[in-house]
């Protein structure tokens, strides 16, 4: 079975509620046991050593699955690019610029974002110094 098949899966189900209820019921447990073993070390051991081998485990779980669904958006923006007849083609592979570059290239967005703006503030009547920025990713930053 493959990596990507074995981490969606074990996404599905690490990310259900039953999961979650499980692990406060282990947790639980665990606590409720302590006067029987007198909270020795051993005892904390098992607890910090569980949570240690699955945090470690959950990043590269978390990490798969983050790349799997940036790769899937990065495929529908492109297709939305790509069909778009106003959209620049030159836009599909932003992946080699560096961080100047990808900054210069937001800063010429937002000049359009500015202008669209003013150009649709004018047309409907309103002047251009009351209307609120417009709130699209390429103005967040």
């Amino acid at each position: 079975m493959k990596f990507s098949a074995v981490s969606q899966s074990l996404s599905r189900w690490a990310g259900s509620a039953r999961t979650f209820y499980a692990a406060v019921a282990l947790i639980g447990l665990w606590s409720l046991s302590g006067p029987y073993f007198h909270y020795n070390d051993t005892w904390q051991l098992i607890i910090n050593t569980s949570t240690t081998i699955i945090t470690f485990l959950m990043v590269f779980l978390i990490q798969n699955t983050q790349n799997r669904d940036n790769d899937i958006l990065h495929i529908k923006i492109d297709e939305l690019l790509r069909v778009t007849k106003d959209a620049q083609n030159a836009v599909l592979s932003l992946d080699g610029l560096d961080r100047k570059e990808l900054e210069k290239l937001r800063q010429e967005y937002r000049s359009i974002g500015k202008t669209a703006s003013m150009n649709l503030n004018s047309s409907c009547g309103h002047a251009a110094d009351d209307a609120a920025p417009s709130k699209t990713d390429l103005n967040q930053a």
